[in-house]
């Protein structure tokens, strides 16, 4: 008879390296934070030097350092709160990898604000409060080093909150808090300030429709076809193309005036080239990944990844162009009047302010953005490529037609009104769409189909595609941004002019 083998005790070297391993583990965990806040650190480092090789010989060096520093910190609040903006849709469709979404969010942050941010920031710089109101440089400089303290702070705050509040509202509100507390509301531009909030107002509504109409589109000449691949393949190039034209209409106009002055005329012209070479490309694309594909609704949503891709990257394009004002619009002030007597009013932007900018957006983006993401992207309403899709062209659109303008829109504001929009769009469509009920009956062959309606009151709600829990919590954030930034930032002057005036 064979012996049966005894089990082996657990040898004390085993025990050791478990624990050992153990130790790792627990630490991994606990320095996984510190990591992001020792490069958060080592980048302010840097935007210091940048700024003190930019102005070294020049008079108040130090100050300028100083709001060099909270400018970049102010950035990397800004990309880590509004990368959701960006790639939040792309992300919660499942069209792209968190890792992959992170990385196109930064480069073409970085490449907006650096080609077309100068319009926008101007108007932070120089549009919001009046430099002729101030006695002195030394309190405008005061105003705006206290404004982007409070913006970042509060910014911080939301961020760590996991609300998706406005940037835009946060600097705005801060540099009226502040500039109302150095000498009153005599500084305040409120034609300006009216056209602002006008946008503000007007944007999520915007959003919200323009992206709700792409999907009404999509639904009538895609999803409710007889033949959906069919349908996909001939418009799925069309939308690239308009895309693609729209943007690089943008890119001409606006992304190249620091290089070239391009007419009206002939950057249109080179939007109908570039669209129609997109279209050529996508046509063969779409086509050749349509090879094979049932027709059903999920089918379509591999044909949706790329342009979700490419629309995600021209939403970073444009929040770089329109957003990267609210971190450096007040250090261009404090750059442009310090060590002066009298009050200038806006300057020509810097490069090296927007350098700052630029990437204190895509650091903030890297190393905080994915806590925010997956509120927007998931939390909202349930999002597949094509609405994604929808949401990322739309917000897209509309922050290029403000940036156009110099309007500072939030970025925010316009995202979270697309998601919105797609959300209530879909409750009244499956209610009323008589398109989708004569489909239907085709599909099953009934001979009458209604909405079912036997769950209660409390059910029904709890079906709904919107969560109006987080409506009434971002709606919350929106409205309590401007004045707390306002206040704080009120505050801060009164201790700063006590300090240093």
């Amino acid at each position: 008879m064979g012996k049966t083998t005894p089990a082996l005790e657990k040898s004390t070297l085993d025990k050791d390296l478990d624990k050992l391993t153990l130790n790792e583990e627990a630490s991994h965990f606990v320095l996984k934070s510190s990591v992001g806040l020792g490069l958060g650190f080592i980048f302010l480092v840097l935007v210091m030097i940048i700024a003190a090789s930019a102005v070294s010989t020049a008079p108040g060096a130090i100050i300028v350092v100083a709001a060099a520093a909270i400018a970049g910190y102010m950035a990397m609040n800004i990309g880590a709160n509004d990368v959701t903006n960006n790639v939040g849709a792309a992300v919660g469709a499942r069209a792209m990898t968190m890792t992959g979404a992170l990385v196109i969010a930064a480069i073409f942050e970085i490449a907006g604000a650096l080609f077309a941010g100068g319009r926008v920031v101007s108007t932070i710089e120089g549009g919001l409060v009046d430099a002729t109101a101030f006695t002195d440089s030394a309190t405008l400089v005061w105003v705006m080093m206290s404004a982007l303290i409070s913006a970042a702070v509060w910014i911080n705050i939301a961020t760590w909150c996991s609300a998706p509040i406005s940037t835009t509202h946060a600097i705005v509100g801060s540099i009226l808090g502040g500039g109302v507390a150095a000498v009153g509301f005599s500084s305040v531009q409120w034609l300006s300030l009216g056209g602002i909030t006008l946008s503000w107002m007007l944007s999520p509504f915007i959003g919200g429709g323009v992206a709700a109409g792409l999907l009404f589109f999509i639904k009538t000449f895609i999803i409710y076809r007889e033949d959906k691949i069919a349908g996909a393949v001939f418009w799925i190039p069309i939308l690239l193309a308009c895309m693609g034209g729209v943007f690089a209409a943008y890119f001409a106009l606006i992304g190249l005036e620091r290089v070239y002055e391009i007419t009206l005329g002939e950057g249109l012209a080179v939007g109908l080239v570039v669209g129609i070479l997109i279209y050529l490309v996508s046509r063969r694309t779409v086509a050749r990944r349509a090879v094979g594909l049932e027709n059903r609704n999920q089918s379509l949503r591999p044909l949706f990844h790329l342009p979700l891709v490419v629309s995600a990257a021209l939403l970073s394009f444009a929040h770089g162009s329109n957003d990267v004002s609210n971190a450096v619009g007040p250090l261009s002030a404090i750059v442009a009047n310090v060590g002066t007597l009298v009050p200038t009013e806006t300057a020509d932007v810097a490069f090296w302010v927007l350098l700052i900018g630029a990437l204190g957006i895509s650091a903030g983006l890297l190393l905080y953005g994915p806590k925010l993401i997956r509120v927007v992207g998931e939390e909202i309403t349930k999002l597949n490529p094509v609405r994604a899709f929808c949401v990322a062209l739309a917000t897209a659109i509309t922050v290029i037609f403000a940036s156009t303008f110099g309007l500072p829109v939030s970025t925010t504001h316009i995202a979270v009104g697309a998601v919105f929009g797609i959300g209530f769009f879909r409750e009244w469509y499956t209610r009323n769409s008589k398109l989708r009920l004569d489909y239907v009956r085709r599909k099953t062959g009934q001979s009458e189909f209604q909405l079912r309606t036997e769950h209660g009151a409390d059910e029904t709600r709890r079906r709904q595609l919107v969560r109006r829990s987080h409506f009434m919590t971002i709606v919350g954030a929106w409205i309590i941004t401007v004045p707390a930034s306002a206040l704080l930032s009120a505050l801060l002057y009164i201790l700063f002019s006590a300090i240093f005036l």
